[in-house]
């Protein structure tokens, strides 16, 4: 409790410049090097890397939709889905494309955008050699193979 006074952040992180003052979060913060995700969702494959994650993962399987828009009839599973819908209310675009003028209202459609620009198309076809920078068109695709396989 005293380091938040004192601002001491003694636990280190090995593989990037992350410090914290709480030997936990270090624990967690690793799991962004080493890709462990311990939560895992029982009804499908979906894992978590954060207990609270799984969580907010639950709410599609159960329907749930706690957050409520003050603007219209809107719900949404998570606070963060919420927001990112109030910014059609607010007009607000805080993800600013470096390259171009490009805003976006989620960080995700900005990284999206970038591969415009970077040319990375990470998602491949295991039958041909067809690759895309969105997942979505690459499951419209193997759609054209005859013995179709899920992404």
């Amino acid at each position: 409790h005293m380091r938040t006074h004192t601002g001491e952040k003694p636990f280190v992180c090995t593989e990037c410049n992350y410090k914290t003052a709480v030997k936990n979060s270090l624990t967690v913060h690793m799991r962004n090097h080493t890709g462990e995700k311990p939560f895992e969702c029982a009804e499908c494959d979906y894992k978590a890397a954060l207990k609270h994650k799984l969580k907010d993962h639950m709410r599609i399987h159960t329907g749930e939709k706690p957050f409520a828009c003050f603007e219209c009839n809107y719900k949404a599973s998570t606070k963060s889905t919420l927001i990112a819908h109030m910014r059609t209310h607010t007009g607000e675009r805080p993800f600013s494309c470096p390259e171009c003028n490009y805003k976006a209202t989620i960080k995700g459609t900005l990284i999206l955008h970038m591969r415009t620009h970077t040319g990375e198309k990470p998602f491949e076809c295991s039958e041909c050699n067809y690759n895309t920078a969105r997942k979505s068109n690459l499951v419209l695709h193997m759609r054209s193979h005859r013995c179709y396989k899920s992404v």
